[in-house]
């Protein structure tokens, strides 16, 4: 008896399984409707129908490692948010983090900055350094002083285990409490983060101004629509202020588009001018104190939100993550939560597919058809990311 053809394992070929897989991830079905579908030709049971969608996938789970690390290396800037999940009925987040290149997806329980560190990370294992840039990031963290004088007695080169690192606080630092002991790590992860060589590190995150965001790069720029948006909450009643309000928000996105036009041609005059520009804007008293307060708290971020003058490549904002996680709850409004860890990295590495092949400009269908059948007339998602990066 012959062989089978590539592709055709156990009862269905390739046909049925990129049809499955393609309902499920780009075209957002539930698998009741999928499967309502495909028994209007064939015979095939809910469970079969899973096991397609979840299992014997390794080749997609790696053809999304490569592409996430050639997505970190292919610019200096990444674009992050997250949204909410669930995952067999318990609270997680989905980490989404991109450029115009690629969009992956990561479902985890927590959201603080250890979490997105081993993301960044892709699998290796997570290491501790104490040395000058962890001070710097302890004084950050405000970390009190008695506890970094310790800590300067124990500054190497060295990178430490978890364990190593743990014995050394518990031995030098006695009575530490659960917070600064966190906040302590922290700054010992991301200095070893910052060592790496062989890895590709990010150097500028665009995001909102979650906290979990921070210190994790060199550099962090902040997204001026998530800014604008807080202008837009308040809800002045007396007209005068709803007034002074529709001023403000005009001069607010008169200047965001004059940040837009120095993209295109930048210059060190232009920076310093729109610098000065950003100063006098917000300087601005109205006399409505909600909206001058709003004014103080934008004024206050004038180093992130004008990172774009050094760095004129990177966004002025972080729409691109949001339609990611946009993706993500969309899925989730069809499919509510999935059940099992194997279900929800599956979950993961199709989005992350979907919307890099369309980001890519490759047809999903084709694509996952051509993995499955073991044609191999693509090349893959990574080679392609770093293809259109060297064709600018």
């Amino acid at each position: 008896m012959a062989d089978l053809p590539p592709g055709y394992k156990k009862e269905y070929g390739p046909g049925v399984k990129t049809i499955a897989i393609n309902m499920k991830n780009a075209c957002n079905m539930s698998e009741p409707k999928i499967l309502e579908f495909l028994r209007s030709k064939i015979y095939i049971s809910a469970g079969t129908l899973s096991n397609i969608l979840i299992k014997d996938i390794g080749q997609f789970h790696k053809e999304k490692e490569e592409l996430f690390r050639a997505g970190l290396e292919s610019t200096d800037h990444q674009q992050i948010d997250d949204t909410s999940a669930r995952v067999n009925g318990e609270n997680h987040n989905t980490q989404v983090i991109g450029n115009q290149f690629y969009t992956a997806y990561f479902t985890v329980e927590k959201k603080n900055r250890l979490t997105i560190l081993k993301i960044l990370l892709g699998g290796k294992e997570l290491k501790y350094c104490i040395n000058n840039e962890t001070f710097t990031l302890l004084k950050q963290l405000r970390v009190a002083r008695k506890y970094i004088k310790e800590l300067k007695k124990l500054e190497s080169d060295k990178e430490f285990g978890k364990q190593e690192v743990e014995a050394l606080l518990s031995e030098h630092l006695h009575g530490l409490k659960k917070r600064p002991r966190d906040r302590i790590l922290d700054a010992a992860v991301i200095s070893y983060y910052h060592t790496l060589t062989d890895y590709p590190v990010v150097k500028i995150f665009m995001c909102d101004d979650a906290p979990q965001f921070k210190l994790l790069t060199k550099e962090l720029a902040l997204c001026w629509v998530h800014d604008g948006r807080h202008y837009k909450k308040l809800q002045p009643v007396v007209p005068y202020y709803a007034k002074l309000l529709a001023d403000f928000r005009s001069r607010f996105w008169d200047y965001y588009h004059k940040l837009l036009d120095y993209k295109l041609c930048p210059t060190n005059e232009k920076a310093k001018k729109l610098s000065d520009e950003f100063d006098e804007l917000f300087l601005t008293k109205t006399g409505y104190r909600e909206l001058d307060d709003r004014i103080s708290k934008t004024k206050a971020k004038k180093e992130y939100l004008l990172l774009v003058l050094k760095y004129p490549n990177i966004p002025l904002h972080n729409n691109a993550s949001e339609l990611g996680a946009r993706a993500a709850v969309r899925k989730r409004d069809v499919s509510l939560h999935t059940i099992t860890k194997e279900g929800t990295k599956a979950n993961d590495t199709f989005l992350t597919i979907t919307e890099t092949c369309k980001k890519l400009g490759v047809d999903v269908y084709d694509y996952i058809f051509d993995r499955i059948s073991e044609v191999f007339k693509f090349p893959s998602l990574a080679e392609m990311i770093r293809t259109k990066v060297v064709g600018g």
